[in-house]
């Protein structure tokens, strides 16, 4: 999530590594928090990581550097630990039927939390929670405290399932972004991604997504907004952008985040209606787009659905 970077490619595998990433569906019955179902992936990946990272903090026992590589390139998100890094949540079932308050920390390889964090578009770690369904989003920046916790308040939530994204870098260290899934206890119904549209409307705003995301290749998108038929040329700066971009993934929850292309503004710039991003998706699929923008003293956010083909090359582009 560094500033100006063009998104690196993922892994084009499409499989849920978390026990949340599971396909869209209809109607769901209420949640038991107390199953006595097989550990899910996440939870087989943080008894797997724990077993490979020895009492030095180094990492092993993956076999060879292939197969190492291989987990290395599964898509941001998907992982609840990556390279000796991984969330470790206080609670992941919740009662947010009202703002209430989620914490975490970041453990490195040594088994301590982490401290030395990259600022990216000011803030040292972002937070981006949806539901399953992709119906829910929220992008927060949680504070982080002496002992190496982070905690904020998460929005008011209807009982189903979500996915909690940690985007960030460490110094001298790896950018990642790991994922947690989230409980909300209580009856809930799952909804199927809206029809892939060009045009969202938001809080009196209307916002047009141009570019044609292909799968393998690098696009460029560009998002305009416009109030009462006209443009709005006065977008201001938000956490150092005109915008912010992530794209999730339908079925894994696979998450994208890109930044604007060109310089970014000083507090007292203007900017708009069009704010550009360079992106590049790794396979092909339904994709969700969440794009932030600040106008009126306000956040606001605009989704789309995108239907991305498969680019030369065959099957997603022939990304591996």
């Amino acid at each position: 999530m560094r500033p100006g970077a063009k998104l690196a490619a993922y892994s084009a595998v499409l499989v849920a590594v978390l026990g949340g990433g599971a396909a869209v569906g209809g109607a769901v019955g209420p949640i038991d928090t107390e199953s006595d179902d097989p550990p899910t992936h996440q939870e087989e990946h943080v008894a797997a990581d724990a077993a490979e990272t020895d009492d030095t903090g180094d990492t092993g026992g993956h076999g060879d550097d292939d197969a190492h590589t291989e987990e290395q390139a599964m898509p941001g998100g998907t992982l609840i630990a990556d390279q000796g890094y991984r969330i470790d949540a206080d609670d992941t079932t919740l009662d947010t039927t009202s703002p209430a308050p989620f914490a975490f920390r970041i453990v490195g390889p040594d088994g301590t939390p982490v401290e030395d964090f990259v600022t990216a578009h000011e803030k040292e770690l972002h937070l981006v929670v949806v539901g399953t369904d992709l119906g829910t989003y929220a992008h927060l920046h949680p504070e982080r405290d002496s002992d190496g916790t982070w905690s904020t308040d998460l929005p008011a939530l209807a009982p189903g399932t979500y996915r909690a994204f940690a985007d960030f870098a460490v110094t001298d260290g790896p950018e990642l972004t790991l994922g947690v899934d989230l409980t909300i206890p209580g009856a809930t119904t799952v909804a199927p991604l809206p029809e892939p549209s060009r045009t969202a409307v938001v809080d009196g705003y209307e916002v047009t997504l141009s570019g044609d995301p292909t799968a393998g290749a690098d696009t460029e998108v560009e998002l305009t907004v416009a109030r009462d038929g006209e443009p709005v040329t006065d977008l201001e700066p938000y956490l150092g952008a005109f915008g912010h971009l992530v794209a999730i993934r339908g079925g894994d929850l696979a998450y994208l985040h890109v930044h604007p292309l060109g310089d970014e503004p000083h507090d007292d710039d203007r900017g708009g209606p069009a704010v550009r991003f360079a992106l590049q998706v790794p396979s092909a699929g339904e994709y969700r787009l969440f794009f932030d923008f600040a106008h009126g003293g306000e956040v606001h956010t605009a989704a789309f659905t995108v239907a991305v083909p498969d680019g030369p090359g065959g099957p997603d582009g022939g990304a591996s």
